[in-house]
């Protein structure tokens, strides 16, 4: 049996969460055989990060070679990319390998307002990532730093929002809407330069959601690796965070995980 494959291209997380951790257990409850990059080392926990280490960038393109050049991945995910250095090697190495299926979660700053985006590399994420994603997955805060709008709380304002980041360069743009103003729905709307669409699912009353970015990328990824539409890989993706929040874990003294293999406590046996 030879199963798709999906990479991540992102930062550890200790407490195991989010970041890279997050990203292998959703792609594998997806369907995928996930492959890994560590482009950072994190101190975090359910409260707080508390210290980052960049991984040297000549490290990083190492471990791109070595999974690019013997496994056949379908679709590559990137999470935190803290540096300019470290945007213009993964760019430049993903361009090489020209990597079809990208999805680029602009990863910015975390729950506890620790930042994992330099500053000074916002442009090169714009300017380098942008342009070679299948999808851009910024949630609301992401896309105002992306954008400049001062406030993004409705659905019209994720339409316009998302036309913006479109034209940095993506395919589409997936805007996360879990913190518009809805009150009843989590609505997320997709833009692909000609139409919109809305993705509804309910909203969950829950501070146990650390890592929803990461898993719900990741859950696209592995779904693109295994030829579905994005669309329809969008669709599915969504069903699943959903319920892995509905199921999140109540541990640490923070907000606790999303849980990425909920179906397997319900009995299912798989993921939607």
């Amino acid at each position: 049996m030879t199963p798709p494959v999906a990479l991540t291209i992102a930062g550890s997380d200790s407490g195991g969460g989010a970041g890279i951790q997050a990203d292998i257990k959703s792609m594998q409850a997806n369907g995928a055989y996930a492959a890994s990059v560590i482009t950072a080392i994190t101190a975090q926990n359910t409260v707080a990060v508390t210290n980052a280490m960049d991984v040297p960038v000549d490290m990083i393109a190492a471990q791109i070679d070595a999974v690019m050049d013997d496994l056949p991945v379908g679709a590559v995910k990137t999470g935190m990319l803290s540096s300019i250095a470290i945007i213009e090697v993964v760019a430049e190495r993903l361009a090489h390998y020209k990597v079809g299926n990208l999805v680029v979660d602009p990863v910015m700053i975390s729950k506890s307002g620790f930042d994992l985006l330099h500053p000074d590399a916002m442009a090169a994420l714009r300017d380098r990532m942008l342009p070679l994603a299948t999808v851009c997955t910024p949630n609301v805060q992401e896309a105002m730093r992306l954008t400049g709008m001062s406030s993004i709380r409705t659905e019209s304002d994720a339409r316009r929002a998302a036309c913006i980041i479109h034209e940095m360069g993506p395919e589409a743009v997936l805007l996360k809407g879990g913190h518009l103003e809805d009150e009843v729905y989590a609505v997320d709307v997709l833009y692909d330069g000609q139409d919109f669409r809305a993705y509804r699912e309910e909203r969950i009353d829950t501070k146990n959601t650390h890592g929803t970015g990461c898993t719900y990328a990741s859950a696209i990824a592995a779904n693109l690796a295994q030829g579905m539409a994005l669309n329809a890989a969008v669709a599915r993706a969504k069903l699943y965070v959903t319920k892995a929040i509905r199921a999140g874990l109540d541990i640490g003294a923070g907000h606790g995980p999303t849980d990425h293999f909920h179906f397997l406590r319900e009995g299912s046996g798989k993921a939607p």
